[in-house]
């Protein structure tokens, strides 16, 4: 690579946002896809070109798009499922949209979204260090107002969200695809007391109820990439990383303000026409709503 090519993340919590453009790539040439990303196929091919050109990164980015296969039809429905809240969101007459951690989320670019939101992306400066080039070089421009907040969800990101034009006194959608399960449970709280600070009445949130057993082989494959070791801890630890988590994490919504009802996985995916019904009703995502 040049000096001017994106800079590839190759290992830490920003891996599983490459692995999570492979899912989208793969979803989007299906003829039955359940939605189009066109900028996924660009950042999984910079990416691979990058692993290769690397000692070990072969067989690297083999283990990635093998971890990426394993959670495929969960994950590529949970795309769809959050791109349907987003438009939910946005028909209620939300105008403020806040992903955490948003990746290599390309929603402002690819949904139709009315030319008056404002998305804002926060992740870690790596991520976007990787991102940018890539849509700049494609000449991508988004549909709507779109802001990009370099910086850890354990820094003041509140600070810097109000500096790019935020505003606590409208209503806001907060996404959440999984980055809270990777902090631990002290940060995971701090950013949603934030983001409950933040939130005018109306403004919504999902935290996502889900079993995770730890010795399955998909979540251990993901372990050892992300941690880069045999030995590390499981890397979901924070709100909603399972049951119990989201038992408290709903309970505490609830007694600061939000509303809460629960739509189970299968109910949500029923209409979709994929094999990921799960048979569990307690697994699921808890939509809160910020109280008047």
């Amino acid at each position: 690579m040049t000096e001017t090519d994106p800079k590839v993340p190759m290992a830490g919590v920003a891996l599983t946002a490459i692995g999570v453009a492979v899912i989208r790539a793969k979803e989007s040439v299906r003829t039955d896809r359940l939605y189009d990303d066109p900028f996924a196929q660009l950042f999984v091919d910079a990416a691979r070109d990058a692993y290769r050109a690397v000692e070990g990164g072969i067989e690297r980015w083999a283990r990635l798009e093998e971890v990426a296969d394993m959670f495929f039809e969960g994950r590529t429905v949970g795309v769809r499922l959050v791109d349907d809240r987003v438009a939910e969101a946005v028909e209620q007459g939300i105008r403020q949209i806040v992903l955490i951690g948003a990746g290599l989320d390309t929603r402002a670019f690819r949904l139709a979204l009315p030319a008056d939101i404002r998305v804002f992306e926060i992740d870690l400066p790596e991520l976007f260090a990787f991102k940018e080039p890539i849509l700049a070089a494609a000449h991508a421009k988004p549909r709507c107002d779109r802001a990009v907040l370099s910086i850890d969800l354990r820094e003041d990101w509140a600070k810097l969200l109000r500096e790019h034009g935020f505003r606590p006194d409208l209503p806001t959608h907060w996404v959440d695809e999984g980055v809270l399960g990777y902090l631990t449970h002290e940060h995971a709280l701090h950013v949603v007391t934030t983001l409950t600070e933040l939130s005018a009445p109306g403004s919504r949130f999902g935290v996502s109820r889900f079993a995770v057993d730890e010795d399955a082989r998909p979540y251990a494959e993901l372990k050892r990439l992300v941690r880069g070791d045999e030995g590390a801890d499981r890397p979901r630890t924070g709100i909603g990383a399972d049951a119990d988590a989201d038992a408290d994490a709903r309970t505490w919504l609830e007694e600061h303000g939000w509303h809460t009802e629960f739509r189970s996985w299968d109910d949500m995916v029923a209409a979709l026409d994929r094999p990921v019904a799960s048979g569990d009703p307690d697994i699921g995502v808890v939509i809160a709503v910020r109280e008047a």
